[in-house]
């Protein structure tokens, strides 16, 4: 079931990677450039785009998944690329609709699974989003919270 989401090699090749440890908050939310900490777990990127200009080697994150991500247009409105960029609570709304496709609720549910298992997952957005507030991963981060509570798990 973890196949797509987390490789089995790395839970099983990288103790660091997945974290079990019992106060670890298991979902947590960043910007890809900031430091990796012991209690991240997987750093999962949720950018549509992969950033720019960093070697293989450099990467702080475990996978990147970018159907998770804003859609280019939805990113492209926000901005202001198209027209008057549009309000937040437009592109959550638009946000949440894209996140009801089929590819993307399984990405959550195994999200949530590991979650639920306990296993620290931090959500890496764009060096650029320094306002979390306003930012996909934490409303990515709401739709994983409430896949995990719909099985009766807490945090």
């Amino acid at each position: 079931m973890q196949a797509q989401f987390v490789q089995a090699s790395i839970i099983a090749t990288n103790n660091d990677a997945v974290s079990t440890a019992g106060d670890v908050m298991p979902l947590k939310t960043k910007r890809w450039n900031d430091a990796p900490e012991p209690d991240d777990g997987f750093r999962l990127l949720i950018c549509r785009y992969r950033p720019r200009g960093v070697k293989k080697e450099d990467e702080t994150w475990d996978a990147w998944r970018s159907a998770l991500a804003p859609s280019r247009a939805l990113h492209a409105d926000f901005y202001g690329k198209n027209g008057p960029p549009i309000t937040w609570e437009a592109y959550r709304a638009r946000y949440l609709q894209e996140m009801q496709g089929e590819e993307q609720r399984k990405l959550i549910e195994e999200a949530a699974d590991l979650v639920a298992e306990g296993k620290a997952i931090t959500l890496l957005c764009s060096s650029a989003c320094v306002d979390a507030t306003h930012c996909h991963r934490t409303l990515l981060r709401e739709l994983i919270e409430e896949a995990v509570a719909r099985r009766g798990a807490s945090f």
